[in-house]
């Protein structure tokens, strides 16, 4: 099974942006889309495949945090 995570884009450079992921900062192929700095993307095997609306990113970060509490 695959999973997307969305992570929150620190910084930009290129096709490359800084995304956070709980803590964790991790480089980003941003060649599908072009987000800016505060927006959240959808990644899926490093490459961001869609920016989100804050909401449902923020909800969906919730839920594999309570995921996470259950494992």
């Amino acid at each position: 099974m695959c999973v997307a995570i969305p992570g929150k884009v620190i910084s930009v450079e290129g096709n490359r942006a800084k995304a956070d992921f709980s803590g964790n900062i991790v480089d980003v192929n941003t060649g599908l889309v072009e987000p800016e700095v505060g927006q959240y993307v959808l990644v899926h095997a490093g490459c961001a495949i869609e920016v989100m609306e804050k909401e449902k990113a923020e909800e969906i970060i919730e839920l594999f945090a309570d995921l996470d509490d259950i494992i």
